[in-house]
């Protein structure tokens, strides 16, 4: 894996430590209200789905973080797979934006990577 590919997977796990942490620790917390858009009583219920789905995230993260490591293509190439999947079922079924904070950055690495 080229040095540009790692540096672009890399950016991609750092979005998705991201997403866990505001996912699983800021959801119900004004921070994660204000940057989701989302009401108390809302973030309140909705608190543990949130959880789960940055769990989720920190998997992509780590499995990305693994290929880096390893210097291993495919896996970052099935991993980023996995982001570009739900980044467009995302963008397509929750808000666009989705698309944009999450597919393309994906997309991009994996041209990089597909590329070296």
């Amino acid at each position: 894996m080229s040095m540009m590919a790692a540096v672009l997977v890399a950016i991609v796990a750092l979005l998705h430590l991201g997403f866990l942490v505001l996912e699983m620790f800021y959801w119900d917390h004004p921070v994660g209200r204000r940057i989701f858009r989302i009401d108390a009583q809302f973030s309140a219920r909705s608190a543990t789905l949130a959880a789960n789905q940055g769990l989720y995230n920190g998997f992509l993260a780590g499995g990305l973080v693994w290929s880096i490591i390893g210097g291993r293509e495919d896996i970052a190439i099935f991993f980023l797979a996995c982001v570009i999947i739900a980044g467009v079922y995302g963008g397509i079924s929750v808000k666009r934006s989705i698309l944009y904070m999450q597919a393309a950055p994906a997309a991009a690495a994996l041209l990089a990577v597909l590329l070296t």
